[in-house]
């Protein structure tokens, strides 16, 4: 299109009145060159916006349709259209363009001042192709790493205050009893475990539903299976809450921990790693000698042992407060403390205990709190809605779940209690699943359901 117009220009020039035959021949050969140069800077312009060409051919096409416009009135004495000069007024010049070599005195005045227009023209189509404003092409995406000025500064979320309430689970230990192999055996108290950890219970007491089974502390007598229920169960559960660098030097080769590698880890809070810096950790006493007035020497799976300020049995397992100051030496510091600090202090879900019970009221008799539990709450498919159930304050609060007849058989069977009835017994007795599809809830699947539901009553209700 530019060498077409250069070509129409060039025509116009040999048609016009010119009277020294010999001048316009020397002019002829100055055009030649200033033509030669432009067609120069015109390849190169066309070179470097071969890639904006096709977006440009809109605005192009219009341009060449004024100069033709312009070329039709060449001959004439008129003015130049209006429309033509806002065009070249609208696009800003970045290069100059070579002067134009000076017409004859037989050229018109009008004829002369077209020309020039028109020269303006085509250096404005130049400059149009070569202005990347227009482009098709998207714009290039932004970087990936920088960094949001609205996020770059956000708060630190303020400290979990501690908890001073607990939450605790009754469960017999004959659910077992009903899996059909050791595998799966392993697997339901697998799932136990999980839900315990999941919703933050302190304490799961296992008791015995079966009257047959007589229990002295955690050894159980008068069965003849060759495993029973209630200890399997506890010692899976006691195995899980263990941290892994302490269950070799406090779990011994056992046939019930057979298929305990195939379950799920709880990963809990205290259930660290060696990199992982905090205030409290779980350890256990090495058999190491030390110098009197010294405490014992605790591996808490970290690079180096930490000593504490007491002096305890070796193979005890006990949590120590770490001395964040002293990290040098040979040796870290520490204090032993209680196991339910971390909670008290940081609100910190610190695992829970399990504790065997011989019957359903020793669970509540031997209890391991000083106070006591202060809030019981039974579930049976034939207790309250839980949806309209108001939880009151407290400070221990005990849910029992039944076994595979519910808890009804089970508070029969305890001769200690003088009253049989759920509903004296218990602060509440409460329907967790209402309007159930299945004709019987599996107590691992009643565990979920009922911890799930009376989630919101302990957060609100237990005593800060």
């Amino acid at each position: 299109l530019l060498y077409t117009i250069k070509f129409e220009l060039r025509m116009k020039r040999k048609s016009s009145e010119i009277n020294d035959p010999k001048e316009a021949i020397g002019s002829q050969s100055e055009r030649k060159k200033k033509d030669k140069r432009m067609r120069g800077s015109v390849k190169k312009q066309k070179r470097n916006s071969t890639g904006t060409m096709s977006a440009k051919s809109s605005s192009v096409s219009s341009l060449a349709s004024s100069v033709m416009s312009c070329d039709s009135v060449m001959t004439a004495d008129e003015n130049v259209p209006e429309n033509v000069l806002d065009v070249t007024a609208t696009v800003s010049s970045t290069k100059k363009p070579p002067p134009l070599t000076p017409r004859t005195s037989s050229l018109s005045q009008s004829s002369a001042s077209l020309i020039k227009k028109k020269k303006k023209l085509l250096l404005a189509v130049e400059e149009d192709l070569d202005t990347p404003t227009n482009s098709p092409l998207p714009p290039p995406p932004p970087s990936t790493t920088a960094i949001d000025e609205s996020t770059a500064e956000l708060p630190l979320p303020p400290p979990i205050a501690g908890r001073s309430y607990t939450v605790s689970v009754a469960l017999p230990g004959s659910i077992c009893d009903n899996a059909q192999s050791p595998e799966l055996r392993t697997y339901l108290a697998g799932q136990v475990g999980r839900a315990l950890s999941i919703f933050n219970v302190d304490e799961v007491v296992i008791f015995n539903d079966n009257p047959g089974v007589k229990v002295k502390g955690s050894v159980f007598e008068g069965v003849t299976k060759r495993t029973n229920g209630n200890v399997v169960l506890a010692r899976i559960l006691q195995y899980l809450e263990t941290p892994q660098y302490l269950r070799k030097a406090l779990f011994p080769h056992h046939p019930d921990l057979k298929f305990a590698g195939l379950l799920n880890p709880l990963d809990c809070p205290h259930h660290m790693r060696a990199t992982e810096q905090y205030p409290f950790r779980e350890g256990v006493i090495v058999k190491r000698p030390t110098k009197k007035g010294k405490g014992s020497f605790v591996d808490c799976g970290i690079d180096k042992e930490v000593q504490i300020d007491k002096e305890l049995p070796a193979g005890m397992r006990v949590t120590v407060r770490m001395d964040q100051e002293c990290t040098g030496g040979k040796y870290y510091k520490g204090v032993a403390v209680s196991p339910d600090t971390p909670r008290k202090e940081l609100g910190t879900y610190w695992g829970y205990k399990v504790r065997l019970a011989d019957s359903f009221s020793a669970a509540f008799t031997e209890c391991s709190y000083q106070d006591g539990y202060d809030l019981t709450i039974g579930t049976s498919d034939t207790g309250d809605c839980l949806d309209t159930a108001h939880i009151r304050h407290f400070k221990h609060a005990i849910v029992f779940l039944g076994g595979l007849q519910g808890l009804e058989p089970a508070i029969e069977a305890d001769e200690s209690l003088a009253e049989s009835e759920p509903r004296t017994i218990f602060d509440y007795y409460l329907n967790t699943c209402p309007n159930q599809g299945s004709r019987t809830i599996r107590t691992e699947e009643a565990l979920f359901i009922t911890l799930a539901g009376l989630r919101r009553n302990f957060s609100e209700g237990g005593m800060k």
